[in-house]
């Protein structure tokens, strides 16, 4: 069977470029117009992706000086946008470390019943002080802990998702008998973090479960993803350092007892796009000149845990940097950064300027033709199972990819040219649908095929 490249688009109000929003074609209140997602899903989808993204956090990001700040809580946007959207996969980021398993366990089943079994779960644990003091904490937990928390957390969904049997809807009207009390099984679960004792109050839906997503890339993070995650958001500046995660990451799999083949990596990449190379990188800086640098000298000193004052935009970064060990929130993300200052001997405001695309994600400028290599090359040479995708300017950024380089790579085989017939996000990605872990006797109790059982596909 061909091996198919799989496409995330990461939507992010007006795209992931800090300047974007300050384009004269720009909406700076697109991160609360739904007309605005409704047009992205719809152009991902003519792109035929097999999902998007929304990302989030249980706190108001960056100051208001800097870009559109705060958003539409995304499993409520989601789900909008599934009755906008026919194939898309539809993938909410959400918390363990400031949700409880049993409502955040009963949002996502019924994201996946509306959608028709398009719903997937980006799991992340929360770093940040700011985040902890919403919720009556003095200061974040420990990482360690965060992973522990978030551990539970995932074990206590999945035995809400599976607290219905598959057919525990009798529907019987001449006996009148609607549902079966036998094939439910509540979780009574009693541990560290939690203590759940009921059945979900949705039934089991189309997926079993939503498709899993992972984007930590720390030793905690590799870990909880090999033991749980179907799919891992990963940033990676070079080839070497992508194909040195993609190996790690499937033995790690392997080990935890899961095919390799059950969990995708999806590097991030920001494509900057120009009919000819010149144009792509007078593009480039157009986006580099929008940049405020007080604002990117206060972001890269908040996550370098400095203050402000003692980054020189002129010069390096300074030497006695704090060592990863001594940092308790995204971890990877701030070895990579580090890394790539000095890899490449930026200057701080060269560095300001790689991360202001993409915040440590790879951006690539050049013509559909050059982004369609990488892409290629990445894929084809042990680096990616697929790509999440991050324009630097939505919708313009979006629509250029799906126009300019999703044809190129149809063309090379690499990725569909329709979405044929309708599958779950799970179909989509090549992953089976989970069995129940409370059904046993297989010949009597045996889950329903692929996609909506029949009660729920009358929802």
């Amino acid at each position: 069977m061909t091996r198919r490249l799989h496409l995330n688009a990461f939507l992010m109000n007006t795209g992931h470029h800090e300047g974007s929003w300050r384009l004269p074609e720009s909406d700076p209140y697109a991160h609360v117009s739904l007309a605005h997602y409704v047009k992205l899903a719809r152009t991902a989808e003519r792109g035929t992706f097999d999902s998007l993204f929304l990302a989030d956090g249980p706190q108001l990001w960056s100051n208001l000086a800097q870009r559109p700040a705060g958003a539409l809580e995304p499993l409520t946007l989601l789900t909008a946008l599934a009755t906008a959207t026919e194939h898309i996969g539809l993938i909410a980021t959400a918390s363990t470390s400031y949700n409880s398993p049993y409502n955040l366990a009963r949002k996502f089943a019924s994201l996946d019943v509306i959608s028709g079994g398009r719903a997937g779960w980006n799991i992340v644990t929360t770093a940040g002080a700011q985040a902890a003091r919403n919720f009556g904490l003095d200061a974040e937990p420990a990482h360690a802990e965060r992973y522990a928390r978030a551990a539970e957390f995932l074990d206590v969904a999945l035995k809400l998702w599976d607290s219905w049997e598959d057919d525990a809807i009798l529907a019987d009207k001449a006996a009148g008998v609607w549902g079966d009390d036998a094939r439910i099984h509540p979780p009574r679960h009693k541990g560290t973090y939690f203590s759940v004792e009921g059945a979900l109050n949705v039934p089991r839906t189309p997926q079993g479960y939503p498709l899993l997503v992972q984007a930590g890339s720390s030793a905690d993070g590799k870990a909880f993803a090999a033991r749980y995650a179907e799919a891992v958001f990963t940033a990676q500046q070079t080839l070497a350092d992508a194909q040195s995660f993609y190996a790690d990451i499937k033995s790690l799999t392997r080990r935890a007892g899961r095919d390799p083949e059950h969990l995708k990596v999806l590097p991030g990449i920001v494509p900057v796009l120009g009919s000819t190379e010149a144009e792509a990188r007078a593009a480039e800086q157009v986006l580099e000149d929008h940049i405020v640098h007080t604002h990117g000298v206060r972001r890269l000193a908040d996550l370098l845990r400095l203050e402000p004052g003692t980054l020189d935009l002129d010069g390096p970064l300074p030497d006695d940097l704090p060592p990863e060990s001594a940092i308790e929130g995204a971890k990877s993300r701030y070895t990579l950064v580090v890394e790539l200052a000095r890899r490449e001997s930026l200057t701080v405001r060269q560095l300001i300027g790689r991360l202001g695309g993409g915040r440590g994600h790879l951006t690539f400028t050049g013509t559909p033709e050059q982004v369609a290599d990488q892409i290629e090359s990445w894929f084809t040479r042990g680096a990616a199972d697929g790509f999440n995708i991050m324009p630097p300017v939505l919708p313009s950024g979006l629509e250029a990819f799906v126009d300019h380089v999703v044809p190129i790579l149809r063309e090379r085989g690499l990725l569909r040219t329709a979405y044929g017939p309708r599958q779950t996000l799970r179909e989509r990605y090549g992953l089976p649908r989970p069995r129940n872990q409370y059904v046993t006797d297989a010949t009597d109790r045996d889950p329903a095929p692929a996609g909506a059982p029949a009660a729920l596909t009358r929802i």
